[in-house]
């Protein structure tokens, strides 16, 4: 049997390999990224971990009950971290429109790569996550993630919020990232939506 060769740092056969395309984005924001088992076995369109390799202050975690998760509690529990979690609704702060309080801290951020009715039961789950702040964004973009189905017209990838994120901290000047790493940072994922799209038509 033949095996197709594959690339261990994105995950994806060798020939389709992004990481030619990654830009390295330097955060004072740290990034924790839950990716659901699912997502993790989309080998060649998770964008969860193109957004992990674009960001070096940042960590991937793979499951769906995170309550005793060794790793992920010490960050939650470290007193020097300020720790969010980016979901939509209600009681989330708008992330755009309030500055969250300024802190000797380091501003955590956790992200759920999951389609929409996945990220619902990691979120219910993890005891460790009901009692973090939750911030959301809201935007005027359109996800160039034209060939998978979103739940609704305003859903985007885990690495375009992650990108609107960005955005939003350099206007709030969280961050001083170079622009043009800013300006980079979907490179991978629109070579990733362009091959897709080419292999589909």
């Amino acid at each position: 049997m033949k095996f197709r060769q594959m690339c261990y740092r994105c995950h994806r056969p060798a020939k389709l390999c992004l990481c030619e395309h990654i830009v390295p984005v330097d955060t004072r924001t740290k990034f924790v990224i839950l990716i659901h088992p699912k997502e993790y076995k989309r080998i060649k369109n998770n964008t969860g971990r193109l957004t992990h390799l674009s960001l070096p202050n940042s960590e991937l975690f793979t499951g769906v009950n995170f309550t005793q998760h060794t790793r992920l509690n010490a960050i939650l529990d470290n007193p020097k971290n300020s720790c969010y979690i980016l979901f939509p609704g209600s009681d989330s702060t708008p992330l755009h429109e309030v500055q969250l309080p300024k802190q000797d801290k380091q501003l955590v951020i956790l992200l759920i790569d999951a389609t929409w009715s996945s990220a619902k039961p990691i979120l219910r789950l993890s005891k460790n996550l009901h009692t973090l702040p939750k911030i959301s964004f809201t935007h005027t973009k359109t996800s160039a993630y034209t060939f998978k189905r979103q739940p609704f017209s305003e859903a985007l990838s885990t690495m375009e919020s992650t990108h609107c994120v960005l955005e939003i901290l350099q206007r709030k000047e969280y961050e001083n990232i170079p622009a043009e790493q800013v300006a980079h940072f979907l490179d991978p994922f629109h070579e990733m939506v362009k091959y897709q799209v080419s292999f589909n038509a």
